[in-house]
């Protein structure tokens, strides 16, 4: 049976005046979120930067193109579902310092392989470890800020999977002009083990953080404490029509998100002849206005909240207006300028991280603190799984139409379904009650 208790629970008060007086090591902790999600951009960006150019060198059509790409969300598919219960299980410390391990040595290893089938087992291991980053994430959040401040953090930390692609232009062309391509795969590689040092040394948990002040402990934990609970069961979770809301939300919006990743420099080298040398900048400018939708959206339901609004009020109105600032993203193809095509999609992907950092937030709004790693795995498996779908479609269609048209409809009509079918399934955005009858 699907219950939920009173949304009186939640937490809509204002954030007092002096909350960063409190303490502000949670912010640190943020800021350690925010540099693994940019390693975590920066590893899976270097194979669409880079396809012009191996397309010719390996070989391979745009059929195998998606293939590998499949590859890569398949494995990200399986991995989120698996991390997200491990990370409930062995804890966000743990999970994430063996998750960037994984993915560093996987996106180091690009460097070995000469086949269409070898970039796809090693974007298999590569996605199987990414796939941590943000059941981790989000887990870290929702143990270290109040409900208040939650889509704040979460669209700041989010916002260095931008940082990630913005980087990933200005290092990847040069590493290959400098060194080749194999060079370009090793250093970006090599960047997690630098970050996993500083993650052994300075994370715990704020209960047992000997930098965390009392006061800030407080504050940390102001909201109601979550209810006393053995292991959540999987079959458990999918009870909830909560769940499932958030699953087909991802699943209808991750997938554009992967298609940009992949597929705009493409784009951009198609319909404007920008080769290698020159779509860094208006890859920069893309994902710069995506940084900035990451922060502004996370801030908007957090601002909503602040002024005394419901954290339903506040979240779905934030969905909504990222939702409506992606639709003209459709006309994207009939763009006769770089410049117009750039400004389209940067307001496209600015608009999806808002709303991303809006939907990953409704799971801490919606589920206690230990089952949301387990959330977030089961609805990234289904983002996935969408993604897996539209890396091979994407890649027939273009393989026998060579148009993006149909592609960019889809990418701009996605969240406004979404957000309906996530607003009839949760009508309200309630804490779910998992404790046993």
């Amino acid at each position: 049976m699907n219950k939920t208790v009173p949304e009186t629970t939640q937490a809509t008060e204002k954030v007092p005046v002096g909350a960063w007086a409190v303490g502000h090591y949670r912010w640190i902790v943020c800021a350690l979120l925010f540099f693994a999600t940019t390693v975590n951009y920066i590893d899976r960006q270097v194979l669409g930067i880079l396809a012009p150019v191996l397309q010719v060198e390996i070989g391979w059509n745009e059929i195998e193109y998606g293939y590998i790409v499949t590859a890569f969300t398949g494995a990200y598919a399986l991995g989120l579902l698996l991390m997200g219960r491990l990370i409930d299980r062995f804890g966000t410390k743990l999970g994430y310092a063996v998750a960037i391990t994984l993915w560093s040595i996987a996106a180091m290893a690009h460097a070995g392989v000469r086949s269409a089938l070898g970039f796809g087992v090693v974007r298999f291991a590569l996605g199987l470890g990414e796939a941590a980053n943000f059941p981790a994430a989000i887990k870290a959040v929702a143990e270290w800020f109040p409900k208040r401040e939650r889509a704040f953090a979460t669209g700041l930390f989010n916002s260095g999977s931008n940082v990630g692609a913005v980087a990933g232009p200005l290092m990847v062309p040069w590493l290959y002009v400098t060194y080749g391509w194999e060079a370009a795969f090793i250093v970006t590689g090599a960047i997690g083990f630098i970050w996993l040092v500083f993650w052994i040394v300075m994370y715990e948990r704020p209960e047992i953080h000997k930098k965390v002040t009392k006061t800030e402990l407080a504050y940390i934990q102001s909201d109601p404490p979550d209810p006393s609970m053995a292991k959540i069961p999987w079959g458990r979770l999918l009870e909830h029509r909560q769940t499932w809301a958030f699953t087909i939300g991802k699943f209808l919006t991750d997938p554009i998100w992967w298609f940009y990743l992949y597929w705009v420099p493409k784009f951009l080298n198609t319909n404007y002849g920008l080769t290698l040398d020159k779509i860094g900048l208006p890859l920069i400018v893309i994902y710069l206005l995506a940084d900035v939708g990451s922060i502004g959206g996370g801030w908007l339901s957090s601002a909503f909240i602040k002024r005394g609004w419901s954290v339903n009020r506040g979240r779905k109105t934030a969905m909504l207006i990222c939702a409506i600032c992606v639709t003209p993203i459709v006309f994207v193809s009939q763009a006769e300028s770089v410049w117009v095509a750039v400004g389209l999609l940067g307001l496209a992907t600015a608009a999806h991280q808002g709303w991303s950092a809006n939907l990953f937030t409704t799971t801490s709004d919606m589920f206690p603190r230990r089952a949301i790693g387990s959330v977030v795995g089961i609805g990234g498996m289904g983002g996935a799984i969408g993604g897996m779908l539209i890396a091979t479609a994407t890649g027939f269609v273009l393989e026998f139409t060579g148009s993006y048209v149909a592609l960019f409809i889809i990418a701009g009509s996605m969240y406004l379904i979404a957000l309906a079918i996530f607003t009839f399934l949760v009508p309200k955005l309630q804490p779910v009650s998992l404790t046993v009858d």
